[in-house]
């Protein structure tokens, strides 16, 4: 690829480090089964390791739109992208996603609730995430059923004829179809989980998107890498990853975390 700055390559990986749109502009057509992007909010805020700030919500959305074009067009017939925001870009995003995948292609809003965070005494306090998920063709993607556990009232076996449950440390349950709310909790401070990075994202949240979106050898990308969970999980789940951020740091993390999965 010219003019893209390779950070690290092996036979399953493959990180830059540039600006994800001049790496998308290089990437071929119907390349790409999964997307997840964990992307800047526009917050205003000067974080540690990079600064979320693209303007006004307008110039925000513009400076997205060519990025989410080229995704589209990079991905498979049967991929699908995660876009992840919060509420101060989600509803343009979303109007801006009907334009470029096409109001049918959308598939979920994912709500990610968690606990951590700061409260407010002036509103309610903010304790979710939007993910979008989109298609690239209706009816064709990628989608694998997982299950989630869902709890009996009072935690008590229902004993229902041909319902089948189970018991672990909380009380008695079922398994059913997974849902669009997911209490997953956040990275926390001394998480083993947990490296040198604002804003990263837990593994859990990664294996629930990657198990449901892609198979074994598919080729899952993030070009918002940021801490490197996308990476680190992906590989461990037995996918390809392309990643990509224009910060040195990013790339050097998701590097560590990737060399450590291979020499184990």
């Amino acid at each position: 690829m010219n003019f893209i700055n390779t950070y690290y390559k092996n036979n399953n990986a493959r990180i830059y480090q540039c600006d994800n749109l001049e790496l998308l502009k290089q990437l071929p057509d119907n390349y790409i089964d999964l997307i997840y992007c964990d992307i800047l909010y526009n917050t205003g805020r000067k974080f540690k390791d990079f600064m979320d700030n693209l303007g006004t919500t307008q110039e925000a959305i513009e400076w997205y739109k060519p990025r989410l074009e080229h995704i589209k067009r990079v991905l498979k017939d049967i991929g699908s992208i995660y876009l992840h925001c919060d509420w101060r870009l989600a509803h343009y995003l979303k109007v801006e996603m009907d334009k470029i995948f096409g109001e049918n292609n959308f598939i979920n809003e994912i709500i990610w609730k968690y606990k951590s965070g700061g409260a407010s005494k002036k509103k309610l306090s903010n304790k979710h995430d939007n993910i979008y998920l989109y298609s690239k063709y209706k009816n064709k993607y990628t989608y694998n059923l997982l299950k989630e556990k869902s709890y009996n009232r009072g935690f008590k076996p229902y004993n229902f004829k041909g319902i089948e449950e189970f018991k672990d440390d909380i009380g008695w349950y079922t398994l059913i179809n997974a849902q669009d709310v997911w209490e997953i909790d956040m990275v926390g401070r001394t998480s083993k989980e947990r490296v040198n990075y604002d804003t990263q994202k837990p593994k859990k949240l990664l294996e629930r998107i990657i198990n449901t979106s892609s198979n074994k050898n598919d080729i899952v990308a993030d070009f918002f890498m940021g801490s490197g969970t996308t990476g680190e999980t992906a590989i461990q789940l037995g996918r390809k990853f392309i990643g990509c951020d224009i910060n040195e740091k990013a790339c050097e993390i998701t590097k560590e975390r990737i060399t450590k999965i291979i020499s184990v």
